[in-house]
């Protein structure tokens, strides 16, 4: 149980990075001056970070699942 808490929350702290590099590469967050602002490779980074937030979520969520059955 311990180990698909950890993922869920793994997952959702990763889900959030990416859709802050996701933002931040759109221009919506963030200074300026940061070398992320209105980047499209950051875009796309977001995108790759949040499908990898989103599989470690759902394997934490499939632990939790196996573990109560």
């Amino acid at each position: 149980m311990k180990g698909a808490k950890a993922a869920i929350i793994i997952g959702i702290i990763v889900m959030i990075f990416g859709n802050i590099f996701n933002f931040q590469g759109q221009g919506v967050i963030g200074p300026e001056a940061s070398f992320m602002y209105s980047n499209p490779d950051w875009i796309a980074y977001g995108i790759q970070i949040v499908i990898a937030g989103v599989i470690i979520f759902s394997i934490g969520i499939a632990m939790n699942m196996v573990k109560r059955d």
